[in-house]
């Protein structure tokens, strides 16, 4: 269940209480008259079944209350109480079918932002994914691609794309057009003092046999994308962090960017293009199969259709 709380101006506590009582899966509906300071309004509760959530958030909207007060959203993991299993009854669905579409929304756009942290993953994941390459090691390898956040702005931009909202696309879309390329120039600059260092040699890639993998494009490079697009999109809408964290080690996206500057450091340029082939593939496959996802789940396609005024 999600406990959403509201803030409310005192003329528009009526219509909010109106919206709570009148929708199905509300329960446990609570009123503090005058109870916030600022913004200054009345604050109103209510615990919500996740197939509800986002019915009640949209009127919450259509009211102006996030313009004039505030609307916050928290789940609910512990839940004992008679009223709230009679609720979950009486709403059709199941609560891990249900999409939040606002709570999903926010945490793509959270998780998708341009910024010094999320520089900082990337470029530490695709420097320790070189590293793994050079060392012929794919432990070091799968550590990059837990590291990695690229996922974020991947699944941002299927949310967009499922909302029919492409200009939510563009945030993402820099943070992935301008990270992984300054993450692959700042690799560059390490490989190249390693190289010079005489840290590893320029015939690296030939001893590197436990990690060919990640350059070699084939039907199966879709596949995994697919597949693992699907499982992360699932792992989002379901909350599910555990699933999320092995789709990271299905994708080498971020392997891929980063053998791509070991190749180029060493003179490899067919495997350099052939690696990122392989990085272009997995971020294309990743998105198709997210925006799949919401599609084709009956409940999320009619809570999509609302969402955008369809």
């Amino acid at each position: 269940m999600r406990h959403i709380r509201v803030i409310s101006p005192p003329e528009r506590t009526a219509a909010v209480l109106d919206i709570l009582r009148s929708r199905p899966g509300v329960t446990h509906i609570t009123l503090a008259p005058g109870g916030s300071i600022e913004p200054s309004g009345d604050v109103i509760g209510a615990d919500v079944t996740r197939e509800a959530a986002h019915r009640v958030l949209q009127g919450l909207e259509a009211l102006g209350i996030p313009a004039d007060g505030a609307v916050t959203v928290a789940s609910l993991d512990t839940v004992l109480s008679a009223a709230a299993d009679e609720v979950e009854r009486a709403v059709p669905g199941d609560p891990s079918d249900a999409v939040v579409w606002e709570e999903l929304t926010a945490r793509t756009r959270e998780e998708s932002t341009l910024n010094v942290t999320f520089l900082a993953f990337l470029v530490l994941a695709v420097m320790l994914a070189a590293v793994g390459v050079v060392t012929n090691s794919p432990v070091t390898v799968v550590g990059a691609m837990v590291v990695g956040p690229e996922f974020g702005p991947l699944a941002a931009i299927a949310v967009a794309l499922a909302t029919r909202r492409p200009h939510f696309a563009l945030r993402p879309s820099i943070a992935l057009l301008v990270g992984f390329p300054v993450a692959m120039a700042c690799t560059w600059i390490g490989a190249e003092l390693a190289l010079a260092a005489d840290l590893y040699p320029e015939d690296v890639l030939a001893s590197a046999a436990q990690v060919d993998f990640i350059y070699r494009v084939g039907p199966f490079s879709l596949i995994v994308a697919l597949l693992a697009g699907a499982a992360g999109m699932i792992s989002m809408v379901t909350a599910k962090s555990a699933a999320l964290v092995g789709v990271f080690i299905s994708v080498t996206t971020v392997p891929a960017a980063g053998y791509a500057v070991v190749a180029a450091t060493v003179g490899d340029w067919h495997r350099a293009l052939e690696s990122t082939a392989q990085l272009g593939v997995n971020l294309v496959g990743i998105v198709v199969a997210g925006f799949l996802v919401l599609a084709l789940r009956p409940a999320a396609w009619r809570d999509m259709r609302e969402q955008v005024g369809l």
